[in-house]
């Protein structure tokens, strides 16, 4: 068995821990996690320019303690990760809010989504426009809002995504397509 598989298996072993109560289960899991976690915070932050507000430390403590704070059942490492994709967005979401609270509609040119961008302070209209339309999304489709929060909000690849959401590769690469088209065309609606 591979490194990774072990990995993937501790990482089950001690979600179950923590689901149950055990003592000291969720600091276990946050050394064991600790990395992936990471992995999705520099993601996010590789972008950025030096000296911004928010580093990939605070993003994971934050985004962890969320994690730690709320439902607390994930039932395995997919369930973990698309809850930690969630909480990824929310917290970008809040930090572009508070960075553009007096910006709105000041002259900023228009705004795209692309498969590889990262979040800069500016482009934090960009995260507000996309949980926008991510909203929209989720009312015609929530998986295509699980493709979209796994693919750009947690960093993953197209194969990742189809593990964490028990989709085949295939089906992953069709949606994305298709939620990249409803975003274009919502972000595009948005900033007429």
């Amino acid at each position: 068995m591979t490194d990774n598989a072990d990995n993937r298996m501790n990482i089950d072993a001690l979600l179950a821990a923590v689901d149950r109560g055990e003592d000291n289960a969720l600091g276990r899991l946050v050394t064991a996690i600790y990395p992936e976690l990471k992995k999705l915070a520099h993601f996010h932050l590789a972008g950025e320019r030096p000296g911004h507000t928010l580093s990939t430390t605070a993003i994971v403590h934050e985004a962890f303690e969320r994690l730690a704070a709320g439902n607390r059942n994930w039932t395995d490492r997919r369930h973990f990760l698309r809850a930690a994709a969630k909480v990824m967005r929310h917290l970008l979401v809040d930090y572009a809010r508070k960075r553009n609270a007096g910006k709105r509609g000041s002259g900023q040119a228009a705004l795209t989504f692309e498969d590889d961008r990262h979040t800069s302070d500016d482009d934090s209209l960009a995260v507000l426009m996309l949980d926008n339309a991510m909203k929209d999304i989720a009312e015609i489709d929530p998986r295509l809002e699980q493709i979209i929060e796994c693919r750009y909000f947690a960093g993953l690849t197209v194969v990742e995504t189809a593990e964490t959401l028990d989709m085949a590769v295939r089906t992953v690469e069709r949606e994305w397509h298709r939620a990249r088209g409803y975003i274009h065309k919502a972000m595009e609606m948005d900033v007429r």
